[in-house]
């Protein structure tokens, strides 16, 4: 059950990010590729039907993850308050800037929102990022499973770390390259005219930089993570997970050239998820490593809630995801198509 718990939570995360992923890569060009009001309102209409909606996964992913694994909860939460206070303002200020945005007819008021809307995107990835990385990474974790981290140290990987350390960062960066990639693609897809073609250019700018950041923090990943490369050679059909990514990122690359935009965004969404399930299955057993002795990490077994509980929890599960489910097919297919001027509303 701890198995099947920690593959669902997984799948879950998997699922915000790419969904979610188009909504703050699309908030990351909303001030570039976009260059008059209108074209702006495109961007925000592109994603207003479904915004609010993909941060359903955010939430139903940390409550899964408090029911199933509660002291990887408890314990990740006070180490990590500082960032995690850090991302909860950028969520407000995002969603402040989607709704505020057109409520007054100003020439200060909406470039102030707009700013704000691109700002806190750009950030929200970064930090997103630089907390995949502190997982991958390990925490300096006591005897009973506690850490406190600050902001930074000496930006070194050690024993003694910051939230902010040199391969944090490259993680950050590598998923703000991938976010604006898939929000490029995204805006191309439910745009047309000048506003695609500039979505279209700042997809084919930020895949050289995707790949090339992929491969650095490849290699990064594994020299500092010994349980990456341990997983990788114990278990080769692993290869299947970085083989979608490698395929994603391929395949991206073919149907931009072509400037096909559906196929795009869904060999972007595969190499999405091709590198989170790369990253499970290479910290698999543990959730949270530990920098000072591999004995102190936290594993699916010793975070675990009880399997009587895990059981019962499954049985509410199904049900509540294929709500769910059925709810989001239910939404992109209304809203399926291309972005038109009726449709905008407040936008």
């Amino acid at each position: 059950m701890e198995t099947l718990w920690f593959c669902l939570v997984a799948v879950m995360i998997a699922m915000y990010v790419v969904l979610d992923g188009f909504d703050i890569g699309a908030g990351i060009i909303h001030n570039f590729a976009a260059r008059t009001d209108q074209e702006r309102r495109k961007v925000l209409a592109s994603i207003g039907p479904v915004w609010d909606g993909n941060e359903v996964w955010l939430l139903a992913g940390g409550g899964t993850l408090y029911f199933a694994f509660p002291k990887l909860y408890a314990s990740s939460f006070a180490g990590f308050y500082l960032p995690l206070i850090i991302v909860l303002w950028l969520l407000i200020l995002r969603a402040l800037a989607i709704e505020f945005r057109s409520h007054i007819q100003s020439d200060l008021w909406r470039p102030f929102w707009d700013v704000v809307f691109g700002g806190a995107s750009l950030l929200l990835a970064v930090f997103f990022g630089a907390a995949l990385g502190n997982v991958v990474r390990g925490v300096s974790l006591d005897a009973r499973g506690d850490f406190f981290l600050p902001l930074w140290t000496n930006f070194r990987v050690g024993a003694e770390v910051g939230i902010l350390d040199w391969y944090t960062i490259l993680v950050g960066v590598l998923a703000a390259a991938t976010l604006t990639l898939h929000g490029s693609l995204w805006v191309a897809f439910k745009t047309d005219g000048e506003l695609q073609q500039r979505a279209h250019r700042w997809a084919r700018w930020a895949w050289p930089v995707t790949a090339a950041l992929t491969i650095l923090v490849t290699i990064a990943t594994f020299a500092i993570q010994p349980q990456v490369p341990g997983n990788f050679s114990r278990y080769p059909w692993g290869a299947i997970f970085p083989a979608l990514a490698l395929a994603g990122l391929i395949g991206v690359r073919l149907w931009l050239r072509i400037e096909t935009e559906r196929k795009a965004f869904l060999a972007s969404c595969l190499f999405i998820i091709g590198m989170l399930t790369s990253a499970a299955f290479g910290l698999y057993p543990y959730v949270l490593p530990a920098t000072t002795g591999a004995e102190f990490g936290l594993t699916i077994y010793n975070t675990a809630a009880a399997d009587y509980g895990l059981r019962v929890g499954l049985a509410w599960w199904i049900p509540g995801m294929v709500l769910v489910t059925g709810y989001f097919i239910f939404t992109y297919k209304r809203f399926a198509g291309k972005v038109r001027l009726d449709q905008m509303g407040h936008y």
